[in-house]
This record gives structure tokens, sequence and C-alpha cells, in this order.
């Protein structure tokens, strides 16, 4: 019983696969679609040289146009910083004296609980503070 060449292709584009799920590595999925290629290569009568070439030319293909985006989306930073992280360096106005041990203060529309960042430090009421850090519900302010 003599197995055609299109099925080793395949059984090898399963076998590329494989490590690509555990590895999470995707030039193996590369890999296996080139593997894919050229089994359709060898269903269409393809000798064993063309089946090859094809292998390689669509594995190098993807690997030489995949990677690249890959890696550019990969090192952009999100553009949009949303929940705690968005209200860090923006301004607040006192609304009731905030010192060391607390204080309010209305940040983005909102009354919240606020304590300076140096001890030391009173902001009175009207004053314009930026906010530095937030612990747990209350702002740290300077």
């Amino acid at each position: 019983m003599d197995i055609d060449a299109w099925v080793w292709w395949l059984v090898g584009a399963v076998a590329l696969g494989i490590p690509l799920v555990m590895t999470a590595m995707p030039e193996f999925g590369m890999f296996a679609v080139g593997a894919v290629a050229a089994a359709i290569t060898a269903g269409l009568g393809g000798g064993i040289v063309a089946q090859v070439l094809v292998f390689v030319v669509v594995s190098v293909a993807l690997i030489a146009v995949v990677r690249p985006i890959a890696a550019r989306n990969r090192a952009q930073t999100p553009g949009t910083v949303t929940g705690v992280e968005a209200l860090k360096g923006r301004q607040a106005v006192v609304v009731e004296r905030v010192d060391g041990s607390g204080g309010r203060i209305k940040l983005a529309g909102e009354i919240w609980s606020a304590r300076s960042l140096d001890a030391d430090q009173v902001y009175e009421p009207g004053r314009e503070v930026d906010v530095v850090d937030i612990d747990g519900a209350t702002a740290v302010v300077m």
C-alpha cells in the first residue's frame, strides 16, 4: 500500500500544527500552510521538486510578510488609556482642604477623596492640583 505524496504533506502540516498550538510560535503555522500548498501541488500532479519548491517559497514568503507585521503590531502601545490610569496626570480642583491625611477634590466631574503626596503639604479649596496616583479610591495629589 503506497501512500500518495499529498497525504504525506498533509501529515507534515498537522505535525507542524502541533508545536504551533503548544508553543504559540506562528512560524510553525506558516510552515504548515507551506506544507498544505505542497500537498495541493502534489495532488495536481507536480513532481517532488515542484512540491519542495512550493513548500519553501510559500513558507518563506509568509514569514517574510507576516512576521514584520506581527512584530510591528506587538511593539505598538495601546493608544487609549482607560480606567484609573486615565486619571493620572490630570488636573483637579480642591473642594475641601487636602493634606497628608485626606481631603476632597473634584476630578473629571466627580468628587474624590484625596491626600497630598507630601504629608506636610496642604492645599486649600479652589486650588488646582495634579493627580499623580490613585491609591484605591483616593487620589494622591501634588
